[in-house]
């Protein structure tokens, strides 16, 4: 299949996951609905680990299966642990590192309560610091997050559409697109679950604007697009292999602050359902792409 074609299959698969991202716009959501969210969400983002780590795996067992049958050695099981091991970390890692640096800058830069009086701005008015993403809300700088390890998931995903189309395996790659696109779509609800519930210093509800719920939406989606245009060009399993233990490191960070808002719900049957509901969509969406062979 040619370059054009492959990489509206890509734009497909990735451009699904902006029909999950309207569910952050909800106006005031019950506190109910507002956990079972989060919940749904956690079980997607589980699923999706338990997908990339095995995706991630996978050249390592055939590496150690290979030198115990005596058709190959350690080192390319080595090698493949060292990715392992090396991008998990600095997924989980730096994103814990990222969230302590966001908020000493946060505390760093709020500003102290002057009062000027009216008239013209006063210089020092003019010079108040802009925290930029660190004066996000929490919820805001969750669904940043999400999207980021989302996005390094869905590369992996382009990854392999772009091979399947350039070694015209084209049924397969056409069974990837749906099923990936299925799967996006899940992931944008993933992404924006966390705003569902998001509000001000004074309890009313933060609607995001869709010129913030399309940049998460290009953040998490885009990177489908990247990676079926650098996969057509060329194979790498050691690539696929750093960008998914990218994913799940960055994953497993973010579903750990989840885990943390349903705690506080304290709704146990809640986070329950939620949990198989989102189990059950990343499974039921998958099946597709498992039916492709891959």
């Amino acid at each position: 299949m040619g370059l054009g074609p492959t990489l509206l299959l890509g734009l497909i698969a990735g451009g699904t996951i902006l029909l999950g991202l309207p569910i952050g716009r909800i106006r005031r959501p019950a506190p109910t609905l507002r956990t079972l969210l989060n919940a749904v969400a956690v079980g997607v983002l589980l699923f999706l680990v338990w997908d990339v780590l095995s995706a991630a795996w996978e050249p390592i067992d055939t590496a150690l299966a290979g030198a115990h049958a005596g058709t190959g050695g350690l080192g390319a099981a080595f090698g493949y642990g060292v990715l392992f091991v090396v991008g998990l970390s600095a997924g989980l890692l730096s994103l814990v590192w990222y969230e302590r640096w966001m908020a000493g800058v946060a505390r760093r830069s709020v500003p102290q309560p002057v009062n000027f009086g009216p008239g013209a701005a006063h210089a020092a008015e003019l010079a108040a610091p802009r925290l930029g993403i660190a004066g996000w809300s929490a919820a805001r700088r969750l669904a940043l997050l999400i999207a980021v390890g989302i996005g390094l998931h869905n590369f992996a995903e382009g990854l392999a559409i772009g091979q399947s189309s350039a070694s015209g395996e084209i049924a397969l790659a056409t069974l990837l697109v749906i099923g990936f696109a299925l799967h996006n779509a899940t992931e944008g609800f993933g992404i924006t679950a966390p705003l569902a519930g998001d509000v001000n210093a004074d309890g009313t509800p933060r609607r995001p604007s869709w010129a913030f719920l399309l940049t998460l939406g290009l953040i998490g989606g885009g990177p489908t697009f990247v990676g079926t245009l650098i996969g057509h060009g060329f194979t790498s399993e050691p690539l696929s292999v750093v960008f998914l233990t990218l994913a799940a490191g960055s994953l497993i960070y973010v579903i750990t602050q989840l885990m943390g808002v349903a705690a506080k719900a304290k709704r146990t049957d809640l986070l329950a359902y939620g949990l198989l509901i989102g189990l059950f969509a990343g499974f039921l969406t998958d099946a597709i792409v498992t039916a492709a062979g891959v």
